[in-house]
């Protein structure tokens, strides 16, 4: 426990994330496919986890091992831990729930979202907004170098716990909800695909290669994790705020337009991001109050 405290809240939330990951699989490891190379791949993301953790007076001396530390890590971390749930959620949980979110948009809507959308389609529009979707791989990356160029560290560990809280807490969403998604529960009920000038299908095509079929609609990440880093752009770095803003307005309307995710989706990610915060910063404050005399 000693070890633990002295590592940053972003480390030990990776840790702990991780070893849940290693319980299910192992609880659920008859259910899984590949379930022994999965753990051994998790213990693997954790020893790394653990031995960059205390290396922590190593990167004060190094940029690159610091960059590697705070940075790279959390970024790969988050790619394979993504990559994996394919094998885990529909193994864990393999009731679909869209008929639900289906039913409950037209609640709200009375009719499908995705469909009455069909309206206000535009070549360049769907070029738009399906660039402004891709944004999401870049925007807690691009948002965490400047702070980490700006030497902003406590801005800098603040968000990156922030945002990684967010990711996982959308993970373990998927796996309570599994959900695939209008593209591919309701492409029956379109009547037309969603066609750009020259950018959507080579996007939508290299999405899906990297994405594979994850069950990952409900909540939607790209909104939760897209609203996370505005408001912590507009906490730490305004100007990022002021340029991100309109993109990632883009950005949550663009996950209904391109037919990812259902509007319940994007109200669950909106949720997520309140979630995110309200235990997030709590946690943090809390770590913080706990080591003040090592900073």
């Amino acid at each position: 426990m000693k070890i633990l405290s002295s590592f940053k809240p972003a480390e030990t939330l990776t840790l702990a994330f991780i070893l849940f990951l290693i319980l299910i699989s192992s609880l659920f490891y008859k259910a899984i496919p590949k379930a022994q190379p999965l753990i051994l791949l998790y213990l693997f993301l954790f020893l790394v986890q653990f031995i960059l953790a205390r290396a922590s007076g190593l990167s004060k001396r190094s940029r690159t091992t610091d960059m590697i530390k705070s940075i790279i890590f959390p970024v790969v971390a988050v790619l394979i831990i993504f990559d994996s749930l394919e094998l885990i959620v529909h193994s864990v949980n393999p009731k679909d729930i869209d008929p639900f979110l289906i039913r409950l948009d037209y609640r709200i809507f009375q009719g499908y979202p995705t469909v009455m959308l069909e309206s206000i389609q535009h070549p360049l529009l769907a070029d738009l907004l399906q660039v402004a979707y891709s944004t999401y791989y870049f925007l807690p990356v691009s948002f965490g170098l400047i702070l980490k160029l700006r030497g902003e560290e406590e801005a800098f560990d603040r968000a990156v716990f922030l945002i990684l809280l967010c990711f996982y807490l959308s993970y373990v969403g998927y796996m309570l909800f599994p959900a695939l998604g209008p593209r591919h529960v309701m492409h029956h009920l379109q009547s037309k695909e969603i066609e750009g000038l020259f950018l959507v299908e080579p996007i939508q095509r290299t999405l899906n290669t990297l994405e594979g079929i994850k069950r990952d609609a409900f909540p939607s990440g790209h909104t939760a994790v897209a609203l996370v880093v505005s408001v912590l752009a507009y906490r730490f770095h305004r100007g990022y705020f002021f340029v991100t803003a309109p993109i990632i307005a883009m950005l949550v309307f663009s996950t209904v337009y391109c037919r990812y995710h259902y509007v319940v989706d994007v109200l669950g990610g909106i949720f997520l991001t309140l979630i995110t915060f309200f235990i997030g910063d709590r946690y943090y404050d809390y770590w913080k109050a706990r080591n003040h005399t090592h900073h």
